[in-house]
């Protein structure tokens, strides 16, 4: 692979730089009076941090620049034999690139593990067996060790599989469980222990995303400059302006998602003004936040002025220099962040981050303080943002008005039906994980009931009427060098195995009706309640059975089956039944689910745990009746203008061929007669001989 120019090293060099200040600055690298593990570890870990970062992010950028921007295969044998066409040199970079990145990110989440041990445990690296124990003891039972274990396997098995995977399925598969490294990063540290600790993790882990797609994809695009300024400008091999286009595209929304979620971010762990001007971890903030608006206005210089240079004759060259200028700007304010980045992580907070001594029985299992008492009009003024949902609805929202502002703009219409729809399905979808369902969900077992079945049975109805994936069809452009951009990857899901699947009627109606019974009588319910990756992953399986279930029934989006109108109508009744049993069975149980955790919140107020529980079977079944019913009724309704249509379709044919098959039904019945009557002459005949 190499590095074909000096300057691509500024960037790693600006890392280093803007690290060493930044600790100086925060004396995050100050020997401790205390349990001091010595210099290695004090400098060592940030600088094994530092490159863990960047190495990940490399990987990140590598695999979004292969599965999603760049073109596989070189020459015009690219659509017809795929097999046998050499890849693109630009393709070959890329992976070889992010392999060599995944094995720094490898290496340094090893060096992060052993050091972060001896930073906890303030003594010095050393090879003895009984550091060699207390290690393993960290690894295994310790929460952090646990995560930088798991950061070390992902890391390894992305790895391996960057040296042999080719294939864009599997590489698209790559990418994510690369991503998934960024969880445990996520889950530890400040923002693990913050006084919203799920708005800190949440807000943490979107702006790990976009600084891993941004930096890395900055990274990549620097170590392909020999490849992109090689082609002649205008050239049909010339890749440049495609490639700059598509990732403005991504560094543009990356910029969006880290400048809010960083602000976000700051704001649960800085809560006064004097804390953010006046300490150091504040100023490293200000910092950093200036910094990023910098790479925005780079950013923008990008998009408005030198990618439409690129195609213009006279000033192609011009402005690729200008373009690889602006690149190096980027690379190393991006590193001297980054270290920031770094360092703050190794900064204390100006608020405290531990729990108190005497803290509460709610405060220890959920993190937060028993909520009011629970009364009507609380059901509308209780809120807790979880800003991953925020983020997903807000995507959501604006992706979708960009889709039909498209289509109309190109003379097509769109139904303001399901317009509506869409915003009241996104709304509802907030209203649940943010607003007053989810803040009592937690101490309340009725009003999780309440959040888990208006995420199933309600939220679904309004979001599939809004026909998104039709719309994302109508409105992303097409592809035409091989490449896979958003449409390409929705109609590769749309008919992949996975999806005939999961959306096939009865295994669709099948895990919408059998997961909820699986749920709550497992371990699963007990890790959805106490742990927050668990609740995170207990919203997604529910919304998207919700959506599934639904689509198949009353959707009009593409699917690769659908199940006539009797079996949808017998599948939504079935499920009202599997519904009704399920909650009846909730509201006769005598045993606590949960017990652990619904029984020990100390809630003062309310019916006791038990009794709530079994007002919560009663939500079940009255909340998930409901809207089935509702659904049936759509499922009737279409049936019978289904019906109507064939009925329409059926008399314009006959008005075109005058009744054709009328006549010929007719003629059948009259030749029948016919020989009839000549076999009833025939024998009457007979009998008068």
């Amino acid at each position: 692979m190499g590095i074909s120019r000096p300057w691509q090293l500024a960037g790693l060099a600006a890392l280093f730089l803007g690290l060493t200040a930044a600790l100086l600055f925060s004396g995050a690298a100050a020997a401790r009076e205390v349990s001091d593990p010595g210099a290695l570890v004090r400098w060592g870990l940030p600088v094994s941090k530092a490159i863990h970062n960047v190495a990940l992010a490399t990987v990140i950028g590598g695999l979004i620049f292969a599965v999603g921007i760049l073109p596989r295969t070189a020459g015009p044998r690219s659509r017809t034999h795929k097999g046998d066409a050499p890849e693109h040199p630009a393709f070959a970079r890329a992976l070889a690139i992010a392999a060599a990145a995944g094995a720094a990110w490898t290496l340094s989440a090893v060096a992060v593990l052993v050091l972060t041990y001896s930073d906890v445990a303030g003594q010095a690296v050393g090879g003895d067996a009984e550091f060699t124990r207390a290690l393993v003891y960290f690894m295994t039972d310790i929460e952090t060790g646990r995560a930088w274990l798991s950061v070390t396997i992902i890391a390894a098995v992305v790895t391996t599989a960057l040296f042999g995977v080719r294939s864009l399925d599997g590489l698209a598969l790559t990418l994510i469980l690369a991503v998934a490294g960024l969880v445990p990063a996520a889950l530890i540290g400040h923002s693990s222990s913050s006084s919203d600790h799920e708005g800190a993790i949440n807000s943490l882990g979107l702006h790990l995303v976009g600084v891993s797609a941004w930096v890395g994809g900055i990274i990549v695009l620097a170590l392909l400059s020999g490849i992109l300024t090689g082609s002649k400008p205008g050239a049909a091999a010339d890749i440049t302006e495609p490639t700059l286009r598509r990732f403005s595209s991504l560094a543009g929304f990356a910029f969006v998602l880290v400048f809010a979620s960083g602000v976000i971010n700051a704001s649960i762990r800085i809560t006064n003004w004097g804390d953010l001007f006046g300490s150091p971890y504040g100023q490293l903030i200000l910092a950093k936040t200036a910094a990023t608006l910098v790479l925005g206005g780079i950013g923008l210089m990008h998009r408005q002025w030198v990618i439409p240079q690129l195609g213009r004759k006279g000033s192609a060259m011009s402005s690729r220099r200008v373009l690889w200028q602006l690149v190096l700007a980027e690379l190393m304010v991006m590193g001297a962040t980054s270290g920031v980045a770094v360092a703050l992580s190794r900064s204390a907070p100006p608020q405290p981050t531990t729990f108190a001594p005497d803290a509460s029985p709610a405060f220890i299992l959920t993190g937060y303080e028993l909520p009011p008492e629970l009364t009507p009009e609380r059901w509308l003024t209780e809120w807790r943002f979880d800003w991953l949902w925020v983020a997903v609805v807000l995507f959501g929202l604006v992706a979708y008005f960009l889709g039909v502002a498209k289509v109309v703009r190109r003379g097509d219409k769109w139904q303001w039906f399901r317009a509506v729809n869409w915003v009241i399905g996104l709304l509802v979808l907030t209203f649940i994980t943010s607003g007053p369902p989810s803040v009592y969900g937690r101490i309340l077992f009725s009003a999780h009931m309440v959040d888990h079945m208006a995420l199933t049975m309600v939220a679904p109805i309004f979001l599939v009427l809004g026909a998104p994936v039709t719309l994302a069809l109508r409105a992303l452009p097409a592809r035409g060098d091989g490449t896979r951009g958003a449409r390409e990857w929705l109609l590769v899901f749309i008919h992949s195995r996975f999806s005939q699947l999961v959306t096939h009627p009865i295994f669709a109606a099948a895990n919408f009706a059998g997961s909820i019974v699986l749920f709550y009588y497992s371990d699963a319910f007990g890790f959805a309640m106490r742990d927050h990756v668990g609740h995170e992953l207990m919203i997604l399986h529910f919304s998207l059975t919700g959506y599934i279930f639904i689509l198949s029934m009353i959707g009009t989006d593409p699917l690769p089956r659908r199940a006539p109108y009797p079996m949808r109508l017998l599948l939504l009744l079935a499920t009202m039944g599997f519904h009704a049993f399920f909650g009846v069975a909730i509201m006769g149980g005598t045993s606590l689910l949960a017990a652990d955790y619904f029984g020990n919140l100390g809630r003062a107020w309310g019916p006791s745990a038990l009794l709530d529980q079994q007002m919560g079977g009663a939500v079940a079944w009255g909340i998930g009746e409901v809207p089935t019913l509702l659904v049936a009724i759509g499922v009737a309704i279409m049936w019978s203008r289904s019906d109507a249509r064939e009925s329409k379709r059926t008399d314009r044919a006959a008005d075109r061929n005058n009744d054709a098959d009328l006549t010929a039904y007719n003629d059948m019945f009259a030749k029948l007669a016919e020989r009839d009557a000549r076999l009833a002459e025939r024998n009457s005949k007979l009998e008068g001989r």
